[in-house]
This record gives structure tokens, sequence and C-alpha cells, in this order.
């Protein structure tokens, strides 16, 4: 891959973009499916600043220097996140954040992104942040949702615009940042570890069949990176020399190893579903190992000199690096705006990735003289 920037930790958000987006084989005149956005701060579009009492909030400099207009949005990078750069190569729909659209929003009809900083498998997760949307809660945004859709196009239409839409689904990195291997009690750390990431499958799984209950078929799953390598984690490495944190990285080994077992047993269980798993593992720590080869400078440490060991936001008493586009990470959790345009460039090279293709049937339109029908319909 030629230099463009650089990369990061979600590199698996690259790949799953690619199976989410079919619609580089469609002609500029055929509609595209919905988009349905489940997550946490990778993929946070602004839920979190509608969240009175939510801690986990990036509404200030410098966060969105380099986004278009230079100011905060809510996007915990210095810029886009890969989702913004991977819609607007597509010239396709970037789902508003969830949050901010009012009850009757017609936007509804082209998804949502229900991600939040923060968020975990476990309602606990991030529990530091006082307010934030867990797995659980988004989950019932989406049935919210639906009902939304049903109101503006009918049940039949709703029920097709779910099936055809994609879903994204990248949540769990924060119930061990932001949960399990905090420095403070939390209610998790009874468990050793092999009974947690029993504990994150066993609610995972729950959580997948209710998306697919409401509605969903076309699933895309990321699986956990190397979060031993992520610079909270690098700090805690008691050598002081600031590598990965190895017992970190072998914990989210097998949370993906469990967690790809249950997708492919929901594949065959579920009828009409597709789940793709996207292993990006091995993938980071590619790019992490051979980082001049894909455009790094510096992997190990954020372009923004976070101010605490705890917390590690990128304040606005925070001195920056020099050029943003040679660091992996902006902060001591997110990738670079630069980083999220490699990704991009990644995504869109790679045809062989291309799973769900979109509906030929445009979208429907909202007919608000129908009459509401119940909330319990069912696909």
């Amino acid at each position: 891959m030629e230099k463009m920037n650089s990369c990061s930790y979600v590199i698996c958000v690259a790949v799953m973009w690619v199976l989410a987006s079919g619609a580089l084989v469609m002609s500029a005149q055929v509609d595209v499916p919905a988009s349905f956005i489940f997550g946490d701060s990778l993929t946070d579009v602004g839920n979190n600043n509608h969240l009175t009492y939510g801690l986990a909030k990036c509404n200030f400099l410098w966060y969105g220097i380099d986004f278009p207009g230079g100011v905060p949005t809510g996007r915990f990078s210095n810029g886009r996140t890969i989702n913004d750069i991977i819609f607007a190569k597509l010239n396709i729909p970037n789902p508003k954040a969830y949050l901010s659209m009012s009850e009757d929003d017609d936007a509804i009809l082209k998804g949502a992104n229900y991600a939040s900083g923060g968020a975990g498998i476990l309602n606990e997760t991030g529990f530091l942040f006082i307010e934030r949307v867990a797995f659980d809660k988004q989950i019932e945004c989406f049935e919210t949702t639906k009902n939304r859709i049903i109101k503006k196009v009918g049940v039949e239409a709703a029920n097709k615009l779910l099936a055809d839409s994609v879903y994204f689904v990248l949540i769990g990195s924060n119930d061990y940042i932001n949960n399990y291997l905090l420095p403070v009690p939390s209610t998790v750390q009874q468990y050793d570890p092999h009974a947690f990431v029993n504990l994150l499958i066993t609610s995972l799984e729950r959580q997948l069949k209710k998306i697919y209950e409401i509605g969903a078929r076309k699933i895309v799953f990321n699986g956990m990176g190397p979060l031993g390598c992520i610079p909270s984690q690098r700090l805690q490495n008691p050598a002081g020399d600031n590598s990965c944190l190895d017992d970190v990285n072998t914990w989210a080994q097998k949370f993906n190893v469990q967690i790809n077992g249950v997708l492919k047993r929901l594949n065959s269980q579920l009828p009409g579903v597709r789940i793709s798993y996207v292993d990006t593992y091995n993938l980071l720590m590619e790019l992490i190992q051979n980082p001049n080869k894909y455009g790094f400078d510096v992997v190990d440490v954020p372009c923004c000199k976070v101010a605490t060991q705890f917390g590690q936001f990128c304040l606005p008493n925070s001195s920056l690096c020099k050029d943003r586009s040679k660091y992996l990470f902006w902060d001591a959790f997110h990738p670079t705006d630069a980083a999220n345009e490699v990704m991009a460039h990644a995504v869109l090279s790679n045809p062989d990735a291309l799973q769900f293709y979109p509906s030929l049937a445009p979208a429907p339109a909202p007919t608000p003289t129908l009459t509401s029908p119940s909330p319990s319909a069912s696909p």
C-alpha cells in the first residue's frame, strides 16, 4: 500500500466498511440500502453531545481541528471517522447521530448511528463517564427506529427496508479498557479473565439475536484488535518501555475465537441472516509491527500529548505533534484523521472483501397519511 498519511487501531473498521459498502458496484441512479451503526467512540458522530450528564465528550479543541470547518463535532478524532470518509467516497448517505434526530426526521429512512463513546457490551461498562448509551440501550433505540419507520412507510415497506439494510457493529473494547482493566473497583473484576470473556460472549450473542428479531439480516461484526498495543495500555506496562501488554492481547484473541464460533452458529441457525466476521487482530498487528511499510512514523504514542495517565483525552491545554499525518493515534485510544484516510483507501482497494450488495429497489418515501400500525408488527 502506498503511503497516504497513516493507519490505525481500527484497521478492523476499514475492512468492515468494505463489507458494508456494496454500493461500489451500483450506478449513481440506483438507491442504496440504509445503514445502522452500533458501537463506541470509534464510530460515534455526536450522540454523546446530547447526553446531559455524560463525561465522555469531545466537543472541545483540539478535536475537530482537521474536520471540515475546523470545529469539534462529537467525533473522537482530530477530524473524520472512517465511516465519514467511506460514505463520502461512495457518495452514499452517512447516517446521522440518532440522538440528533427529531422523532419525525425523514433521515431515519437512510439509517441511524447509535454509537456512543464509552459504551460497551455490558451495561455497566463506562460507568465512570456517568451517562453513555450502552449496547442494550442502542438496540432499544433501534427498536424505536423501526416503529418510526413503520409510521412513515407502513409495515411491509419498513420490514423490507430493515432486511435490505447493512448493520455495522463495533463494540467490546470498552468492556476491557473502561471496565475490567480500570484501576478502580468494578463489579466485573470478580471474574477471572476466562469467565469475563464468557460473560461478554454470552451477552453479545443475546444482543445480536435481538437485532435479528427486530429486522436485521446483513450484519458486519468487527473482531477485537490487539488492545494491549493502544497507547493507554502501553502506559500501563510495568516494564516502563511503552511496549504492548501481552496478557491484554491474549484476552482479545480469546474473545475473537469465541465470538467467531458464535457468529458461525448464528449464521446456521437464524433464517436469512448473513453475519460477516472481520479478523482485525492480525491485520492491525501487521501494521504495528511494520509501520514504515504502511506510512507510519509513530505507532506507540498519540499525536496529542494527553495531560494525564488517567482519562487521556486531548484537552485544550495539550500540545500536539508537528505532523498529524505521521501518527497512528490521535489520543490514547482513537486514530487520527490521516489514519482513517489510509483505511478508507484500503477499503476501496479491496474488492475481494465486498459481500453485501445494495437492493435495486429504492428506499420507500415517507407517507404521512398512513394509519400508524401496531408497534408489535414483526418482519
